[in-house]
C-alpha cells in the first residue's frame, strides 16, 4: 500500500495562511463609540443613591435633574440631616413630614477629557437653609456641602457619577457637635 505524504513545507505554509487569515478577522478595536458632548449630560436622570454617616447606610433611588451648570433636585434627600438636628425619632419624623419637599441646587463646571471619553464636573456646592419644626418652633438649620471628588459623565456607558457630603450643620447659629458627617454618593445615574 502506498503511503501519502505532504512535505513538511506545505503543512507549515498552509498553518501560517490560516492564522493570518484567522488574525485578520480578529477586529480589536470593539464598536466605535462617539466622542462625548457637553450636550451629552443635559437630561433627567435617576440614579441610585448611598447615604452613609457614621455606622449607618441607606440606599434607594434617587431622580435629578441635570443643567446647563447645576444639578437640580426637586426633592433632596434630609431625613439624616433632620435626625442629626432632632434626636427624638418620632419628632424628627413628624417634622419630615411637616416639611415636605427641600429643593437643592448643586453648581458645577465641566471639562471633557478627551483622552477617557468623560466629561469631568468640578462642584460648588452651596449652603442649604431649612426650618425644621420641632414643639411649635421652627429650628434655623444651615448645612454645609462639600465636594472632595470630581463628578464623571462617563461617554462609554452614559451614566453619570458624583459625590457630596454634608460637612457642617448650624442650628440656631450654634454648630452641632458632636457631629458625624453625612456623604451622599451616587456612584450610577442614568437618564431617563
Amino acid at each position: 500500500m502506498k503511503k501519502l505524504t505532504v512535505p513538511r513545507f506545505f503543512i507549515t505554509v498552509l498553518m501560517v495562511l490560516a492564522g493570518f487569515v484567522l488574525f485578520s478577522c480578529n477586529d480589536n478595536d470593539g464598536p466605535d463609540i462617539p466622542p462625548v458632548k457637553m450636550e451629552d449630560l443635559k437630561g433627567n436622570y435617576k440614579g441610585k443613591l448611598v447615604i452613609v454617616q457614621g455606622n449607618s447606610k441607606r440606599e434607594g433611588v434617587k431622580e435629578f435633574q441635570v443643567k446647563k451648570d447645576t444639578i437640580s433636585f426637586a426633592e433632596f434627600p434630609i431625613a439624616e440631616i433632620v435626625k442629626t438636628v432632632v434626636k427624638d425619632p418620632a419628632k424628627a419624623e413628624t417634622a419630615l413630614k411637616t416639611m415636605g419637599k427641600v429643593k437643592y441646587n448643586l453648581t458645577y463646571a465641566a471639562v471633557i477629557n478627551t483622552a477617557n471619553n468623560v466629561i469631568e464636573l468640578t462642584f460648588t456646592p452651596k449652603t442649604m437653609e431649612i426650618q425644621i419644626p420641632v414643639d411649635g418652633v421652627n429650628k434655623k438649620t444651615i448645612v454645609e456641602f462639600a465636594a472632595k471628588q470630581k463628578g464623571y459623565y462617563v461617554g462609554l456607558d452614559q451614566t453619570l457619577r458624583y459625590a457630596l457630603t454634608a460637612e457642617k450643620i448650624t442650628v440656631d447659629g450654634t454648630l452641632v457637635t458632636p457631629y458625624t458627617v453625612i456623604d451622599y454618593n451616587f456612584p450610577f445615574c442614568i437618564k431617563n
